[in-house]
């Protein structure tokens, strides 16, 4: 190994304001190493004991995420530093390299061991060091804060959502509830009266046992005039037979199926007590409409619920193949609240995409929030697509709308903590950071926007169809 002289490692812009004792003191600590094509100058997760300051060549820097290599940058600046970038903490973090630095073709490079190179910031830039471990520090925890309080954000936003869409079924079926005992018990006093008439047991059995149900025309559902004519129809049956109210009872009768020819089934049960047997009918077919809608309700609750499961993947292993059709569904119902009358809601989901080996729950915070913000950039109108389909050995997720679009200044931004084109108070900046750390971070996905201003701009998401078989829990 040669060393460098002060005289090269003054031409690196890292070094290019240190005095004559610094350089001198750094080419004598300091040792340049000759890399190969491909020649790997350090590797993630191993301990981190030198600063390396490329001197000429090209390398390039990627983090091994799930077995994935995931290129962060490439250059052949001279100057360009990477491995113990972080040895100025000491002890206080664990010291490991976070990324890999390799060559691409032949290169040359300055190695500094990492004690030294503590010890010369902390010497030479004793306050600088102290604002560098605040910031490093500082950073950290309102990141980890931050974090905190957009999940919580989220399912505050999400509860509020379910409680809402909850509420119109749970109030639906309280309401066919409470009116469901009424016609039960006018059922049973109109079915008592009967009896009490002298109706014999015989034509009371008749009477409980008819199932009406009038078949569906050949043209399928009945026009609204087609259903005005059969109440007229009926409700003038009934008058000439002595049914009072007819006019009331003939669209419930209809509207359950009753036509003439059951109305006749009915009179030939009951004989001459056919106004009473009509108003019994009538009630029980209510009850049992008041029971389809009790059980509509309950049905919908359940699927509400079903999606509040997957959406938050309560009942999942934190890592395993997960359909993304469900979770991507599960998110659109959760959100189903914030799209107003003027949101068109599109889906194209390709049906031969097969499972993909995912952290699900944290998946669905990226659907979260990729989907809020293209709400909020089509301020209430426009359409929102969701589609999913495959590319290569990835699978792609697309969300899309016809908002404003980004800004072509803004494009490489987006993605970078704290930044918002919101209003003070309105956004942290960190969605999408958050939602790139989650798809590159732990998945060794990556995550990119296309925009065209206006109305036109597309996030994808691509995951790696394959996995390791046991995940890593560390992020």
């Amino acid at each position: 190994m040669n060393t460098a002289s002060p005289e090269e490692l003054r031409g690196l812009f890292l070094f290019e304001s240190l005095d004559e004792g610094k350089l001198g003191w750094l080419s004598e600590c300091g040792t340049v190493e000759e890399f190969p094509a491909n020649g790997v100058i350090c590797a993630q997760g191993d301990p981190a004991e030198f600063l390396y300051v490329l001197l000429d060549g090209e390398i390039v820097m990627t983090q091994t995420v799930r077995g994935h290599a995931v290129e962060v940058s490439r250059t052949a600046r001279p100057g360009t530093y990477g491995g113990a970038v972080q040895a100025y903490l000491g002890d206080k973090i664990e010291q490991k390299y976070q990324h890999t630095l390799r060559a691409t073709g032949p290169a040359r490079v300055f190695r500094l061991p990492a004690r030294k190179f503590s010890k010369a910031v902390r010497q030479w830039f004793p306050m600088g060091a102290h604002l560098l471990e605040g910031i490093f520090f500082g950073m950290s925890n309102a990141r980890r804060i931050v974090d905190q309080r957009e999940r919580l954000t989220a399912l505050g936003t999400l509860t509020a959502g379910l409680t809402h869409e909850l509420n119109n079924p749970a109030a639906a079926a309280a309401r066919a509830s409470a009116e469901l005992g009424d016609r039960l018990l006018a059922a049973q006093l109109t079915l008592a009266d009967l009896a009490a008439r002298g109706v014999d047991c015989s034509h009371l059995s008749a009477l409980v046992s008819l199932r009406p149900a009038l078949p569906a025309p050949p043209g399928g559902r009945r026009s609204p005039l087609e259903v005005s004519d059969a109440e007229d129809e009926l409700g003038d049956w009934l008058e000439e037979h002595g049914v009072g109210e007819a006019w009331d009872l003939a669209p419930g009768l209809v509207s359950a199926g009753i036509g003439i020819e059951q109305a006749e089934e009915v009179e030939g049960a009951a004989g001459e007590h056919l106004p009473a047997a009509m108003r019994w009918l009538a009630e029980v077919l209510e009850v049992a409409q008041l029971q389809a809608e009790i059980s509509d309700a309950m049905g919908r609750i359940t699927a509400l619920l079903d999606s509040a499961r997957q959406y938050s993947q309560l009942d999942r292993a934190a890592y395993q193949r997960a359909d993304l059709r469900e979770l991507l569904d599960s998110t659109l119902t959760m959100l189903k609240r914030k799209f107003g009358p003027d949101v068109t809601v599109k889906v194209d989901y390709d049906e031969s995409l097969p499972p993909v080996p995912v952290y699900a729950a944290e998946l669905n915070q990226v659907w979260t929030n990729l989907i809020v913000n293209a709400l909020q950039a089509m301020q209430g109108s426009g359409t929102l697509t969701v589609r999913t389909a495959r590319e290569n050995d990835h699978a792609l997720v697309e969300i899309g709308d016809t908002g404003t679009g980004i800004p072509e200044e803004n494009l490489d931004r987006i993605f970078t903590p704290f930044f918002t084109t919101k209003p003070v108070g309105e956004g942290t900046g960190l969605g999408l950071d958050i939602s790139w750390r989650i798809v590159v971070g732990r998945h060794g996905g990556d995550i990119q926007v296309v925009s065209s201003l206006p109305g036109d701009t597309r996030i994808q998401v691509l995951l790696p169809l394959t996995g390791p078989d046991t995940a890593d829990p560390a992020s």
